[in-house]
């Protein structure tokens, strides 16, 4: 069964997209199969496997309205047993173009249900989320089976996981009661 992990934390640069690109990298060397989906519009995780985040057809904007199919917006890596959905600077937009769309938050989890033969061929999928609380983070959140929060080991950083952990338990509530904290990386 797939486990599907969102790598979360509403402050920059704490390694959220070096977490993600490690983990999927050296799973997949150890023979799991891995895909990193990059829900973050500055496409890091994208550039960091050697793909382009200015690619204007696949990308995770376009299969999230519903433009390219997942099967189209796949992309392989380098690395064996690695495959990444990419980002592009278009995403930034979803959430004003989704406004009235009430169930925007589940429409990556809808994807992922529809395709779940493809799906189902990957091992873990690492959802690597903006340095925001914005739809971009929900809809992860709302797709993940687990969480792993990367926190710097200073005191502001500290002080920002109680809203955090205030949003995960909102999401529990209302969107995913199933979503586990699988465990919080210091970085």
């Amino acid at each position: 069964m797939t486990t599907t992990i969102s790598v979360i934390n509403q402050k920059g640069g704490v390694g959220k997209t070096t977490t993600v690109i490690n983990l999927a990298a050296s799973l997949s060397i150890l023979g799991q199969n891995n895909l990193v989906i990059d829900l973050d519009p500055q496409g890091n995780a994208t550039t960091g496997f050697g793909k382009s985040n200015n690619n204007d057809e696949k990308n995770i904007y376009n299969l999230l309205i519903k433009k390219i199919s997942l099967n189209e917006g796949l992309q392989k890596t380098e690395i064996n047993n690695l495959d990444i959905f990419g980002s592009n600077v278009n995403l930034s937009g979803l959430e004003v173009e989704t406004a009235n769309d009430e169930n925007r938050a589940f429409i990556l989890k809808e994807i992922l249900n529809v395709n779940s033969e493809i799906i189902n061929r990957y091992d873990n999928i690492f959802i690597d989320c903006p340095p925001s609380l914005s739809l971009l983070t929900i809809m992860a959140l709302v797709s993940a089976n687990e969480i792993l929060v990367p926190l710097q080991t200073e005191f502001f950083a500290l002080e920002g996981i109680t809203q955090l952990i205030k949003t995960i338990d909102r999401i529990k509530v209302n969107l995913n009661p199933k979503l586990s904290i699988r465990g919080i990386l210091l970085t």
